[in-house]
């Protein structure tokens, strides 16, 4: 499996010098990628009427593509990853030339994980339909990968339209991967037919097995290799011992899982430095 190192957006805070030691170190530790979540607002709690959501406007979020601008020039081989960008909410056009840039400035570095969110606020805000979020992801998945493949593209689709124009320049890989997120039916759904991964939110049990394989078998329904389709883990370091990363590891492990990565938020932790021990003592935990 390769192994990630989650970028602790809460709570790395604003200070540069702290965001490029962190992933600079991750890198030094010998770690493949960089996981980043994604936020553009947040919503004030207090102004609702109820909220069981897990951040709001309190919480820090680095944007992803100016934060891996940012550590292009910091960092050499480590794998820049969204897990997830809310696709969405944005202009497709614009997310496939941000990240040709970055694909381009970290010499094809990045991977592209995406997903349709849940906070109505930020689509309000950016101006895009929050109803429509799913349909009209598979069309920006198709048209990303039309702008990251050819110099020129003609596309007339339900909700996109591109007259005989391109962006330039192209990404380094063509096209860039495209993992999604989350776990309800239609996902799964899509994972199977249109995605190069998966970033699940389940565990590694009977339950989880059963999803990978429902994933799989649809894989093969729509003519494709259902191992071609990655399947990233996670472990948080908040939940148990070494000896429990190390079990959880070795569960992702045996279910097929081709890469795994870190959490560090929510465990009490304060400032890079003890997130970089807490990097550091889990993979010394998994890889002995």
């Amino acid at each position: 499996m390769q192994l990630g190192a989650i970028f602790p957006q809460t709570e790395i805070g604003a200070d540069p010098v702290a965001v490029r030691d962190f992933a600079q170190a991750a890198e030094a530790l010998g770690y493949e990628h960089l996981l980043v979540f994604d936020h553009v607002l947040g919503a004030d709690a207090t102004k609702r009427q109820s909220w069981e959501r897990p951040y709001s406007h309190t919480d820090l979020f680095h944007e992803p593509f100016v934060l891996f601008g940012y550590l292009a020039a910091f960092t050499e081989t480590i794998q820049m990853t969204t897990g997830i960008l809310i696709l969405p909410q944005r202009q497709t056009a614009l997310v496939a030339k941000q990240a040709a840039a970055v694909d381009v400035l970290t010499g094809g570095r990045l991977r592209l994980g995406v997903g349709i969110g849940w906070n109505d606020v930020e689509y309000e805000a950016l101006g895009e339909n929050f109803a429509n979020r799913g349909r009209r992801s598979e069309e920006q998945i198709e048209l990303m990968r039309l702008l990251w493949t050819q110099e020129v593209v003609n596309y007339d689709g339900r909700y996109h339209k591109v007259t005989h124009a391109g962006i330039n320049p192209l990404p380094v890989q063509r096209p860039i991967p495209i993992w999604f997120g989350g776990g309800a039916p239609k996902v799964v759904d899509r994972i199977g037919r249109l995605g190069d991964g998966w970033f699940p939110q389940f565990k590694p049990d009977g339950d989880g097995q059963q999803q990978i394989a429902q994933m799989r078998e649809i894989a093969v329904a729509a003519g494709r290799d259902p191992d071609s389709v990655g399947i990233e883990g996670r472990v948080s370091i908040a939940e148990g011992d070494p000896d429990e990363w190390n079990k959880t590891a070795s569960a992702w492990d045996e279910v097929g899982a081709t890469h795994l990565s870190v959490n560090t938020m929510r465990a009490g932790l304060s400032g890079p430095d003890q997130h970089i021990e807490a990097i550091r003592r889990f993979k010394e935990a998994v890889t002995g």
